[in-house]
């Protein structure tokens, strides 16, 4: 037997631990798992250039609770270690891993992850335990049994073990303020959080299951009456894990409903089935694996965030991936798996390190190159699926320059008439019929059918087509259109009427002298509220409504793109809701208006009422007067 002092500048390095990854103890079992899965995997590795002869058929992890006394272990049936090897691997390399961790960073608040990388991954068995040991056998026949204890200072005991099979075994000696991870629930918790893919299997525990061998026979019973015997149960080990998940298979091995099986795999209390998957494989010039799917996507972006899942060789690490998977695309969901992704630094090193920025580029092309398939491949499948995908594509199209260069291709704008049209589709249909006089391709849109019934209706009757846009980033989205098309402008059918927005011709003449204008102008301001409504009045169609209320497509398109971020408005502060009230000159109500006397009032009220009422601004007491006048008109 031996004894040793590791060779430790900072004396107190073992509270510093537990106290430094307080936040993130419970990533101890994760860390020794990972360690445990290495040494088996390096065991097979070893099998297989013939370094090792043995049967490794049924090799796999172990991890058992003694609620009596106080411990947790953590078995494997890996490569295991000499006395030398431990000496060297946990007394030397992995301490002084840790020292320099804690003396770097100790007074800093950094993310506990970063303990794998830093060789605290066996250390991190202290943040829970007072003492830990090690029983451990090399694969190597010669080699002695060791046996290492430490109880959480700079001193250990190094002894042979009469330990006979091949591997390590970990046994931590839970310390009394973390008996939580006593807790067979606790346990199999993190087992399936961190370990569910591990590519090991994972015994922990056992269960009963029906004998497979035995069929129940038909018997009578003391009446005479036939049924069935018990069935038998045998008791099987309890493996947690699913140690070949999808991601690690190769497309071609798996079919559409393996596929949406592992899905509901990933996430249990998910009904909904995913609309389509995209498989992530490619090992130049960096590794990645995964597999990510479409959902059905409400217009919440930030509700819908932190489902994708990211792992490390099988072993799960965060479902936050910002930095790594483009942001328009956090809204998926699945899993990725990359070894080169440098996963515990900063969120800032992440943004500007190479090989992050390169995965991010592959996985925005693999997405693109998915989409513009089904587009080509099902086009009548993919318009079913595009309100449930739109505002991923719609956010990728503001914020990926180069998806969005492909998503011209395949993105589309759905008319008021449920038809369906790509970018360059729209434009070739509507020029000839909504190009105005100064050469400008209109496209006018509505986000509310029902709301904009009135507007659409008299588009339409001109022949023109509605385009039917409603998530709430489209605002941002028309303008980058705008910015990159030629002569290109977007309208909502209700930014002013219809033969402004797309003028074909000079103004039409008004009946009314400019005298007349001047004095009805004067009277509808005298009673429409000076705050809310910018009276403008207009030589328009006299079958055309008496009073329309718009709102600015600038400033109501600024309005909507401050609400939703964005648009270089952040520091302007709240737009006011101002509308424009748009006086048909031309229609007979305005010779009315002129000469009446005692109803004046009540008809700029009524007409002022009914305009509200087509735009769904007519609530509360303002429409109980209005059914009240339209009673009183009714009767006199």
């Amino acid at each position: 037997m031996a004894k040793g002092k590791i060779n430790v500048a900072v004396e107190n390095i073992f509270p510093l631990i537990k106290r430094f990854l307080y936040s993130d103890h419970e990533i101890f079992l994760r860390e020794l798992i990972s360690n445990a899965t290495d040494a088996t995997l390096k065991l097979k590795h070893l099998s297989s250039i013939g370094q090792f002869k043995g049967n490794l058929d049924d090799v796999r992890l172990e991890v058992k609770i003694d609620k009596e006394g106080k411990k947790l272990h953590i078995i494997d049936q890996g490569i295991g270690m000499s006395q030398d090897e431990v000496k060297k691997y946990i007394n030397d390399i992995a301490f002084s891993g840790a020292e320099e961790f804690l003396d770097k960073f100790k007074d800093e608040k950094n993310d506990a992850g970063i303990i794998g990388h830093f060789g605290l991954g066996f250390y991190s068995a202290f943040m829970v335990a007072k003492e830990v040991e090690i029983l451990t056998k090399s694969f190597r026949e010669e080699d002695e049994a060791a046996h290492w204890i430490c109880d959480g200072s700079p001193e250990y005991t190094l002894k042979k073990s009469k330990k006979k099979d091949r591997g390590t075994e970990i046994i931590l000696h839970i310390d009394d303020d973390s008996l939580e991870f006593l807790e067979e629930s606790r346990i199999n918790e993190l087992l399936n959080k961190y370990n569910k893919f591990m590519p090991i299997p994972i015994k922990f525990g056992t269960e009963e299951v029906a004998d497979p061998k035995h069929e129940p026979k038909t018997i009578k019973d003391a009446e005479g009456k036939e049924t069935k015997e018990p069935q038998k149960m045998i008791t099987v080990d309890k493996i947690i894990n699913n140690p070949n998940p999808a991601w690690t298979k190769q497309p071609s091995e798996l079919n559409d409903e393996e596929y949406k099986s592992f899905y509901r795999e990933l996430y249990p209390t998910q009904f909904e089935e995913p609309l389509f998957h995209i498989h992530l494989n490619v090992d130049y010039p960096f590794n990645l694996t995964g597999i990510l799917y479409f959902p059905k996507l409400s217009t919440n972006m930030d509700v819908q965030k932190d489902k994708i899942q990211l792992y490390q060789n099988q072993v799960f690490v965060t479902d936050n991936v910002e930095g790594i998977v483009p942001d328009f695309l956090q809204m998926l969901r699945g899993v990725i798996d990359s070894p080169d992704i440098p996963l515990n630094v900063s969120r800032s090193y992440l943004q500007a390190d190479g090989a992050v920025k390169k995965i991010s580029s592959y996985i925005t092309k693999k997405v693109a190159d998915k989409l513009s398939s089904l587009f080509k491949n099902d086009r009548e499948g993919f318009e079913k699926k595009w309100n449930d995908i739109k505002i991923v594509i719609e956010y990728g199209m503001l914020s990926e320059p180069k998806f969005f260069e492909k998503a011209q291709k395949f993105a589309l704008f759905p008319t008021t008439k449920d038809e369906y049209f790509t970018f360059e589709e729209l434009q070739e249909k509507t020029k000839a019929a909504q190009t105005d006089k100064d050469g400008n391709l209109v496209i006018l849109y509505a986000n509310d059918i029902e709301a904009q019934h009135s507007f659409i209706e008299e588009a339409e009757g001109k022949g023109y087509e509605v385009l039917l846009l409603d998530s709430p980033i489209i605002s941002h989205l028309i303008q980058k259109l705008e910015t990159e098309g030629e002569k290109v402008k977007f309208a909502r059918v209700d930014a002013d009427p219809i033969d402004k927005l797309i003028q074909k011709e000079e103004d039409q003449i008004s009946k009314l002298t400019e005298d007349d204008q001047q004095k009805l102008k004067g009277y509808i301001e005298e009673i429409v509220p000076k705050e809310k409504y910018s009276v403008q009045l207009e030589a328009m169609d006299s079958k055309s409504n008496p009073f329309i209320i718009t709102q600015p497509e600038f400033m109501r398109r600024m309005k909507e793109m401050q609400q939703t971020g964005g648009g270089g408005m952040m520091g302007m502060g709240g737009f006011p809701e101002m509308y424009n009230l748009v006086v048909n000159t031309n229609s007979d109500l305005m010779q009315k208006i002129l000469k009446a006397k005692g109803k004046r009032t009540e008809y700029i009220n009524q007409a002022l009422d009914l305009a509200r009422l087509s735009q769904n601004l007519l609530q509360g007491k303002e429409m109980t007067d209005f059914i009240k006048r339209s009673y009183d008109l009714m009767n006199n």
